[in-house]
């Protein structure tokens, strides 16, 4: 059984960082999409970031140069690193994994209608 875990989420304030981290069980990277999602009560999940099976990276117009998605194939870890964080940044995280198209291909934003597995989340909250 496919089994994500995400950790890392914290209380920050304005300006600061976190490093999410997502401990995947029974599925092999390289041949899935991996990608972090956030969501904020009453409001759809959104994509924030993703990496496709040729390790090519897309972010979301709101994060671009201040997040960065990268993974550890040989622990089947995925990280998120977050840098100048916003107090609109504030979210619960979510990684997942699913079979989405190469970011060559991508237009649009990053649909959760593409992954099959999710992690439980993971807080994240900043402050101004």
């Amino acid at each position: 059984v496919v089994h994500l875990m995400d950790s890392g989420g914290d209380s920050v304030q304005s300006g600061g960082s976190l490093r999410l981290t997502c401990e995947v069980s029974n599925l092999s990277f390289g041949t899935w999409c991996l990608a972090w999602f956030r969501q904020t009560p009453g409001k759809e999940r959104e994509g924030v970031a993703l990496v496709d099976i040729d390790g090519i990276s897309d972010y979301a117009d709101s994060v671009k140069g201040r997040f960065t998605i990268s993974q550890d194939n040989a622990k089947n870890l995925l990280y998120l690193q977050m840098s100048s964080l916003k107090p609109e940044d504030t979210a619960m995280y979510y990684c997942a994994a699913g079979r989405c198209l190469p970011v060559h291909e991508r237009g649009g934003a990053i649909s959760p209608a593409e992954f099959d597995y999710w992690g439980q989340g993971t807080q994240v909250t900043v402050s101004s």
